[in-house]
C-alpha cells in the first residue's frame, strides 16, 4: 500500500516550512518565523538546572503541579480581575498549540461549525477538520484588519459550536478593543456559543492599550478557554510551555482529552516558572522591552519605500509594499529572499480566498543588530 486516504487532503506544507526552507538555501536574515534570536533570562535557566539537580525529573501531575497553577491564578487575578480555581480551571499544556488542539477536540462534535477570523494562525482549521467540525471563515475587514460584528452575527447559527479570537494577533499585530470584546459578549449572550482565545501574545500589548483577556469580561469568562504560552513570554519556544484557563465545566472536559494527548508536562521547567513567576517583573516589562524594538526597527525602515501602520502588539510587523511592486505577496517574498537576502511572511496564505493586500509580516523580536542589518536591506529595495 502506497497511499492512505487523508484526514487533511488539502493541507499542503506550511508557509512557514517553504519560507524557512528558501530561507536556508539561500542564507538570507530570517525576520519570518516568530521566534527571538537571543536568549531568556540567565536566572530562568539556572532555576531549570536547580530543579533537575533537585530530582524533579519523573512525571508531574496531569493537570500541573499546584504551584504553579496557583501562581497563574494570581497573576490572571492581579492583572484581569479573575479569579481561577487552581484545582479545577487551569491545566499546563505542551505549548499553546496542543493546548487549542485539546479544547477543540474536547468541545467540537462532527458537524459542529467553527467561527474563524481570517488571516487566522494555521493551526485552528486542521483542528476543526480532524474533529469532524466545519470551519466557518469571516474575513477580517481592510488593511487595518477590523471585525465585522454584524457580519458575525449573521454567521451564527444553531449549529454554531465555537468561535476563534486571538488578540494581539498574529499575523497582523492587531488588538481587539474593549468595544469589539463587548460586541463579542452581546453577539453571544443568549447562545450556547463557546469561545476559544488565542492570547500567547498577552505581554506584548503596545502604546499602553493594555491586554483584553477574556477573563476581564464575565459573560466571555463563563464560556471561554484562554491559551497562554511561557514559550512566547519568555525567549523559550522551544520548550512549548503554556497553559489553559476555563471555567470547571469546560476544564473537566479538556483534561478528558489533555491526559490521553499529553499526560503531563515538562516537571523541572514547570519547578523553574513556579518561582519565576512569582516576581511579576518578569512578564510585566515585556511590554516596553518589545515596543522598542518595534520603535527601532521602524525608525530604521523609515527611508524605505514600505509603508505600515504601527503593530499593536505581539512581535511582528506588518509591511506594505504597494508603492514597491504589483507582485503577489508570495512571489515577493521569494524574490526578497533570492534577490536581497531577507525572509519574510506573506499575509495572503492567511486570508480568506487568499485574498493579497501587498502586505508582508516581519517578525522584530531580534536583536537591534539583526534590526539594523535587515533595514538597510528593505532601505535600499
Amino acid at each position: 500500500m502506497e497511499s492512505l486516504p487523508s484526514k487533511l487532503p488539502d493541507i499542503q506544507s506550511s508557509i512557514f516550512t517553504v519560507i524557512g526552507k528558501w530561507a536556508n538555501e539561500h542564507k538570507a536574515l530570517n525576520l519570518s518565523q516568530g521566534f527571538p534570536n537571543f536568549g531568556a533570562d540567565p536566572k530562568l535557566l539556572e532555576l531549570v538546572a536547580e530543579a533537575m539537580k533537585a530530582g524533579y525529573n519523573q512525571y508531574a501531575p496531569m493537570e500541573g503541579i499546584y504551584s504553579l497553577r496557583e501562581v497563574i491564578s494570581e497573576k490572571i487575578h492581579a492583572l484581569y480581575g479573575k479569579s481561577y480555581d487552581p484545582d479545577k480551571e487551569i491545566t499546563l499544556v505542551a505549548g499553546a498549540t496542543q493546548g487549542i488542539f485539546t479544547a477543540i477536540t474536547a468541545v467540537v462534535h462532527k458537524g459542529d461549525e467553527v467561527i474563524v477570523f481570517k488571516p487566522a494562525y494555521d493551526c485552528y482549521e486542521p483542528a476543526i477538520t480532524l474533529n469532524g467540525g466545519i470551519t466557518v471563515p469571516l474575513q477580517m475587514k481592510g488593511r487595518e484588519y477590523r471585525i465585522d460584528w454584524e457580519e458575525f452575527r449573521s454567521a451564527i447559527t444553531e449549529k454554531t459550536r465555537l468561535v476563534i479570537i486571538n488578540s494581539p494577533h498574529n499575523p497582523t499585530g492587531t488588538v481587539l478593543s474593549d468595544n469589539d470584546m463587548k460586541e463579542l459578549s452581546a453577539a453571544l449572550s443568549g447562545t450556547d456559543v463557546l469561545v476559544l482565545s488565542d492570547e500567547v501574545y498577552e505581554h506584548m500589548v503596545f502604546d499602553g492599550e493594555g491586554q483584553r483577556s477574556v477573563s476581564k469580561y464575565p459573560g466571555l469568562a463563563e464560556r471561554s478557554f484562554a491559551m497562554a504560552s511561557f514559550g512566547k513570554t519568555f525567549h523559550v519556544t522551544g520548550w512549548k510551555m503554556g497553559y489553559c484557563v476555563a471555567p470547571a465545566y469546560l476544564m473537566k472536559e479538556f483534561r478528558k482529552v489533555h491526559e490521553f494527548n499529553v499526560y503531563a508536562i515538562n516537571h523541572p521547567i514547570q519547578r523553574a516558572l513556579a518561582q519565576y513567576l512569582s516576581e511579576p517583573k518578569h512578564y510585566l516589562n515585556l511590554s516596553d522591552f518589545f515596543q522598542r524594538k518595534r520603535d527601532l526597527f521602524l525608525e530604521a525602515i523609515a527611508p524605505s519605500r514600505f509603508s505600515f501602520t504601527p503593530s499593536k502588539g505581539t512581535y511582528f510587523q506588518l509591511l506594505d509594499y504597494s508603492g514597491i511592486t504589483d507582485e503577489g505577496d508570495v512571489e515577493f517574498a521569494r524574490r526578497l529572499i533570492q534577490e536581497k537576502g531577507i525572509a519574510s511572511i506573506p499575509i495572503s496564505v492567511f486570508n480568506l480566498g487568499n485574498l493579497d493586500q501587498n502586505q508582508l509580516r516581519f517578525c522584530f523580536a531580534k536583536t537591534d543588530d539583526t534590526l539594523y542589518k535587515a533595514a538597510e536591506i528593505l532601505n535600499a529595495i
